[in-house]
């Protein structure tokens, strides 16, 4: 059966930003990524970020960036954990927990749609091209009723997200739906030599995640 890949951008609301759906599934990991246009937008600098600024209490300018996990090759916008065990406390480990919790954002958007749209519970029996088009409309429906707001306490009440107390995560109502059999994570991305500037953002990030932007528990965090 072929299957087709849904590419998309979360912000800290969790709604889709840029949504690419449509790349057949059947193409090599590597290639998956580089064929949509968000990749294509990212490096010709087309997707307008604002320019680098300090964050509240730090001087030093700190580029707006994506954060993505290991199916995703690193680039000057896009962080992703550093590969390997750490020490718990150390810089690379917190680093990494840290860049964890952003990422928990986007697993809940992409599990939302699926809980809440029933197509996606299952394989969609439809052409490629009429599969792309329902799941670009499910996401449209989804944003909607995320920025409505009448409907959206009733979408999204309160415990469907996972939450944190004191770096214990609580996990979201829509976990409990075991019934999503039509999504596939992708495969890792081949780690490659990187260059020392493709690290310098994340560098800046872990030095900010250590001081000013520390938050009380991510020593103890496992």
């Amino acid at each position: 059966m072929p299957s087709i890949i849904l590419m998309a951008l979360v912000d800290y609301e969790y709604c889709f930003t840029i949504v690419d759906v449509g790349t057949q599934g059947r193409m090599n990991d590597a290639g998956v990524y580089a064929s949509t246009f968000i990749y294509r937008k990212m490096i010709r600098n087309e997707l307008m970020l604002p320019p680098p600024e300090p964050f509240l209490g730090w001087h030093k300018p700190m580029p707006y960036v994506f954060v993505g996990d290991d199916a995703f090759p690193l680039s000057t916008t896009l962080m992703k954990p550093y590969p390997g065990n750490y020490e718990s406390g150390s810089i690379d480990r917190i680093f990494n927990y840290r860049l964890c919790r952003a990422r928990r954002i986007v697993e809940n958007a992409f599990g939302i749609l699926a809980s809440v749209f029933r197509v996606f519970r299952s394989p969609i029996l439809l052409q490629p091209e009429k599969a792309a088009l329902v799941t670009l409309t499910c996401t449209l429906l989804h944003n909607f009723l995320r920025r409505s707001q009448t409907l959206r306490n009733k979408y999204t009440p309160n415990g469907t997200f996972d939450s944190e107390v004191d770096g214990n995560i609580i996990p979201g109502t829509w976990r409990q739906d075991t019934s999503m059999t039509s999504y596939y994570p992708l495969q890792k991305e081949r780690q490659k030599s990187l260059s020392r500037g493709k690290r310098c953002s994340e560098k800046k990030f872990a030095q900010y995640f250590m001081t000013n932007g520390a938050v009380q528990w991510q020593s103890d965090v496992d």
